[in-house]
């Protein structure tokens, strides 16, 4: 149910809301609860941190309108409500490879001693 969330808010998000407040959305993940009750949509938003909290806000304000849509797309006895939280798993990705090609940098220029 997840995936087939993801897919048709991804294509609701990016045709029918026109906010221009809304960055380059991307939804990366959809968390159904157990009960189908609930379901917290997990997006990144390409720019700056301000362009994060105003996407989310303008996600979360259409939650009812995306929720109806979807309602009427997938053709669903109920729709769970939608949650829009941002994804910090892409940051903290971006992050580690920092990190990871800093530590490489870090040997090439400074071989240990074990290879002479």
């Amino acid at each position: 149910m997840g995936e087939q969330l993801k897919r048709e808010l991804a294509r609701l998000i990016h045709d029918e809301l026109q906010d221009p407040r809304l960055g380059m959305v991307t939804v990366s993940a959809v968390r159904v609860s157990r009960d189908l009750a609930h379901a917290k949509v997990y997006v990144t938003v390409l720019g700056p941190d301000e362009a994060q909290a105003d996407s989310l806000r303008v996600l979360n304000h259409a939650a009812g309108f995306l929720r109806h849509l979807l309602g009427q797309c997938l053709l669903l006895r109920s729709v769970p409500q939608l949650h829009f939280v941002y994804d910090e798993s892409v940051e903290r990705g971006r992050h580690l490879t920092e990190l990871i090609e800093q530590a490489i940098a870090s040997d090439s220029h400074n071989p240990s001693e074990n290879d002479s």
